[in-house]
């Protein structure tokens, strides 16, 4: 018989748990929807249509939650933004149609990779994401698409994910 602190209940996976209920709870078998956008969660992984995968077995019990993408943007939360300044009033429509197509084709690979926005206010547009992989990426392809822009990256501090990019067009 070993003599050491008694056994309590409530341990740090169960408090954590019960903090975010929208969080996928361990150990669940079955799959899992999101009931606003209908991505299904199966196997560790989003997908846009789950019950098409071969490996889904259709008798499995099915709990609908919101997925984090959706929670993200119910909330106001990003983690990738881009400040774009100085857009020369020619390069407009383009720009937006870049970005717009860009986020489209990240959306239709990973469901969870989402544009949130595009806030216009002149010369100066503020685009956000959901993932901040998806605003690193997008600002080298606005780079590359239009020779003359200038990046800055800015990671924020550890707990977050967050990274802010400022692009900025440069009269040559």
């Amino acid at each position: 018989m070993t003599i050491g602190r008694p056994r309590r209940s409530g341990g740090r996976r169960e408090r954590a748990q019960k903090k975010n209920p929208q969080e996928v709870p361990r150990g669940f078998k079955g799959g899992m929807g999101c009931s606003e956008c209908k991505a299904g969660y199966y196997r560790k992984s989003w997908h846009h249509d789950f019950r098409s995968l071969k490996s889904f077995e259709s008798d499995l019990p099915l709990k609908f939650l919101i997925c984090p993408a959706d929670l993200m943007i119910r909330r106001g939360q990003y983690e990738g933004r881009i400040k774009i300044q100085g857009i020369p009033t020619a390069f407009r429509s383009q720009l937006a149609d870049l970005i717009k197509s860009f986020c489209q084709r990240a959306t239709d690979r990973d469901p969870m990779d989402r544009l949130i926005g595009i806030k216009k206010d002149g010369a100066v547009w503020l685009v956000t994401t959901t993932e901040n992989q998806l605003a690193n990426k997008l600002a080298r392809k606005i780079k590359q698409v239009f020779n003359k822009v200038k990046t800055r990256t800015r990671f924020a501090g550890a707990p977050s994910d967050v990274v802010e990019i400022t692009a900025e067009f440069i009269d040559r």
